[in-house]
């Protein structure tokens, strides 16, 4: 017995371990790219324009269903000797709503040059699946770029994928020469497009347009130690559960939750009724409380259902220096309408403190914490 007991806290602390080299990793992917990697860039893409056997092809679009700026028949003539970049994003993703100004320059930039951009919208929740959600998001954020709505989430796999955002480009012939996970290295991916567009005109026998010049885009600048993603629902949570509250998760069934004593970091707790839902924490009766202690710049949540929200940062209403873009400074306050990313505080450096939602509005719904 003792020694089951002793392999199980062993196993433990490996996954504990684990999971927070896990979470380093993630978190490094947003960072720049280092002195001297644009040389070796180049060098890789050169090597791989001589010997291509190694590569693989960009998998066929499959599964698809609703094609946006663009028909089935147009976006498959388009592929066709186009530099493709497909763009796996979800519209209420923050690191990919991050990635969007970027993206719509390089199509503006690079569209009239052989540049085609594929937006692979692979929704993370039920809502995200919405037509008339995904065109709202799509004009907020200027994309005029074919879009593919990938609900079943058929072309993700057969990208092989695991991860928002997440851009792939292939070449005029169709092999993927690049691939980068989450936000950042901004300027190597520009450089493959136009080394790329490069070798496509090349073969194509025409006069390259465009030239060597980088765009300039303010970047987010992530704290470099952050609380890392809390999602409210039990489904998602599993493995990496966020939820401090003692009641914890009783799946399906509405639990009431008690204001705790204390809030430890990295976790938040849930007070008042709330419905456990696999995707999300949905309030129950007319009025609850969330609360969290984190580390990081800036929060957002994502959330479904009306709701007015009173914000409180360390027991106080939010300053207006803190406040998020979604939430009225004066009065501290924020109203959710619609199903999307809400940013609730965006403040000019990294400290630990703890947030208070005090929310009122039966259906209100909130799916993710993310921290900047």
């Amino acid at each position: 017995m003792r020694s089951e007991l002793r392999t199980f806290t062993i196993l433990g602390a490996v996954i504990v371990t684990g999971l927070g080299v896990l979470n380093v990793a993630l978190m490094s992917l947003d960072s720049p790219a280092a002195p001297g990697d644009a040389e070796e860039l180049q060098q890789r893409l050169i090597r791989q324009a001589d010997d291509k056997s190694r590569l693989r092809t960009a998998p066929d679009l499959v599964g698809i269903a609703h094609h946006l700026n663009t028909t089935p028949e147009k976006l498959s003539a388009a592929i066709n000797n186009s530099v493709v970049l497909y763009d796996i994003w979800t519209y209420s993703c923050v690191n990919c709503i991050r990635t969007l100004s970027h993206i719509t320059a390089w199509n503006e930039k690079y569209a009239d040059h052989g540049l085609l951009i594929i937006g692979v919208h692979s929704p993370e929740f039920e809502f995200e699946k919405d037509l008339g959600n995904v065109r709202e998001a799509m004009a907020k954020y200027g994309i005029d770029y074919p879009v593919v709505m990938d609900n079943d989430m058929d072309t993700w796999k057969s990208f092989g994928n695991a991860y928002w955002p997440r851009k792939y480009i292939a070449d005029h012939e169709g092999y993927i020469r690049y691939d980068h996970i989450g936000e950042g290295r901004y300027q190597d991916t520009e450089r493959v497009i136009q080394q790329l567009l490069h070798e496509r005109a090349a073969a194509l026998g025409i006069q390259a347009a465009h030239g060597t010049e980088l765009l300039t885009i303010d970047e987010f600048e992530h704290a470099k130690y952050r609380t890392p993603e809390i999602y409210f629902g039990h489904h998602f949570a599993q493995n990496r559960n966020g939820l401090g509250s003692e009641e914890g998760f009783r799946p399906d069934r509405t639990v009431t939750y008690v204001r705790p004593d204390d809030v430890r970091l990295h976790r938040v707790y849930m007070v008042g009724q709330w419905h456990n839902n696999p995707e999300s924490m949905q309030l129950a009766g007319d009025e609850g409380g969330i609360l969290a202690r984190y580390t990081a710049k800036d929060v957002n949540m994502v959330t479904e259902g009306r709701g007015t929200i009173k914000v409180l940062i360390d027991g106080m209403p939010i300053k207006p220096s803190m406040a998020g873009e979604d939430v009225d400074g004066l009065t501290g306050t924020l109203t959710t309408d619609k199903p999307r990313m809400y940013n609730i505080v965006d403040s000019d450096s990294s400290s630990t403190r703890e947030i208070e939602l005090q929310v009122t509005g039966g259906g209100f719904e909130i799916f993710t914490f993310t921290f900047g």
